[in-house]
């Protein structure tokens, strides 16, 4: 063997042991992020190991959101969130509490989910959007999508939930030890079982590890803590993305073409 077959098999084996370095995913992890309208903001603490193993979700093989569909869904709140999340490579899903029917919007659309809501599992997806709905306010009907929130959240996939849906999570107990916002304070305070008053932020939306909620006037801040969250967008195209769709601010539109033009946006 020559000095350079030597040379060359050594390379071999030394790229053949060396394993990648993991991807971590940005966004915010494990803090709070009360923004918009109150001026304020908690930074989120370093990335965890948990967040570390989740290298994979939202970037690679888990690029898929889930959205639960159900009659009265208020198909405007969850928009901006899912149209951007599909330009930027995500595969969008709706779960239903069957598959076999179709159901109506509040704004008079049919959907027909695309699976049923007891074949939905966290390891498959990167995020759960809840809604808000009528449904919410005048029964159980939809406890069990509540109930699969609890599954993610206990998976650490997160979940986003808007206006009604957040009053779904109240009954839940699962705003009781998490910060949260939703329509008003008094309206979740009317909710069973809500425990989580403490915990209540003024503010348009709020992400506190890996739940994202909102109140019902603020599908913009919703889709913006989404973004944050997944690490959809770099810090510098969100902020613009924000200013563009919420302040309607003329000189974001600029850096958001530029982003687009090295595929960033």
């Amino acid at each position: 063997m020559t000095e350079t077959q030597t040379e060359l098999q050594i390379q071999i084996q030394t790229e053949t042991l060396t394993e990648p370095e993991p991807e971590i995913l940005t966004g915010t992890r494990g803090g709070v992020r009360a923004e918009a309208g109150t001026g304020a903001g908690i930074e989120a603490p370093a990335l965890t190991a948990q967040v570390v193993a989740e290298q994979g979700r939202g970037t690679g093989q888990h690029r898929v959101v889930h959205v639960a569909v159900y009659d009265t869904f208020a198909d405007w709140e969850t928009g901006h969130t899912t149209a951007h999340l599909a330009q930027r490579g995500y595969q969008v899903r709706t779960v239903g509490l069957t598959a076999d029917r179709p159901v109506t919007t509040m704004g008079g659309l049919r959907i027909q989910p695309d699976l049923a809501l007891t074949n939905l599992r966290p390891e498959d997806s990167a995020l759960l959007i809840l809604a808000g709905a009528t449904a919410w306010d005048t029964g159980d009907e939809l406890a069990p999508f509540a109930a699969k929130a609890e599954e993610f959240l206990a998976s650490g996939v997160p979940v986003a939930a808007i206006c009604g849906a957040t009053a779904g999570l109240a009954r839940a107990g699962l705003l009781d030890d998490r910060a949260h916002t939703s329509g008003a304070s008094f309206y979740l305070g009317g909710q069973p079982g809500y425990a989580g008053s403490a915990h209540y932020v003024e503010a348009d939306a709020v992400t506190d590890g890996d739940l994202i909620t909102a109140g019902p006037t603020e599908p913009v801040a919703f889709a913006r803590e989404v973004f944050a969250r997944l690490g959809a967008y770099k810090p510098d195209v969100l902020d613009a993305w924000y200013r563009l769709f919420h302040d309607s601010d003329a000189s974001a539109y600029p850096v958001l073409m530029a982003a687009s033009e090295l595929g960033d946006a």
